[in-house]
């Protein structure tokens, strides 16, 4: 798992806390943690990967986002599962978004107080899609990606 790999555009590296990091891109403004999945199910074709997004102009705090390691199909849903709860995104063919700003509150929660996370979904193949995080370190790269944008307008 390299998280440093992930944000190649990133500016500035707030620190990599375990397997999550935390970046901050002045020029845009925007922050984020971030982490690659530490398992997927089936071949991969892309780097799948979990953000929690600041973005000061756009008054955008703690975005739940992620990125999956395979096109997904149309009529099939998106889900996160943290710690016996489950959450069903917003997504397109790759990637998934909370609902809104409630569910994004709810599942960083859930992200603090778990040690793993899946994203789940069904392949256009037909396949399941499953990539798996580990969430330790996660509290830390939020707290950090949000502090880093504390000050950025």
């Amino acid at each position: 798992m390299s998280v440093i790999s992930v944000p190649v555009i990133a500016k500035d590296s707030l620190g990599i806390f375990n397997s999550w990091g935390a970046f901050r891109d002045s020029e845009i403004p925007r922050c984020y943690a971030i982490a690659e999945s530490e398992e997927i199910t089936g071949k991969a074709q892309r780097k799948s990967f979990a953000t929690i997004g600041f973005w000061p102009r756009r008054k955008i705090r703690r975005q739940f986002h992620v990125r999956l390691s395979r096109d997904r199909s149309t009529n099939s849903r998106l889900i996160v599962s943290i710690a016996g709860r489950r959450f069903q995104l917003t997504a397109s063919r790759f990637d998934g978004w909370s609902q809104d700003k409630r569910m994004d509150a709810s599942i960083i929660s859930a992200i603090r107080s778990a040690t793993s996370m899946t994203v789940e979904s069904v392949g256009r193949n037909g396949k399941p899609i499953v990539d798996a995080y580990r969430l330790r370190g996660a509290a830390t790269a939020i707290d950090a990606a949000s502090l880093g944008c504390s000050r950025l307008r």
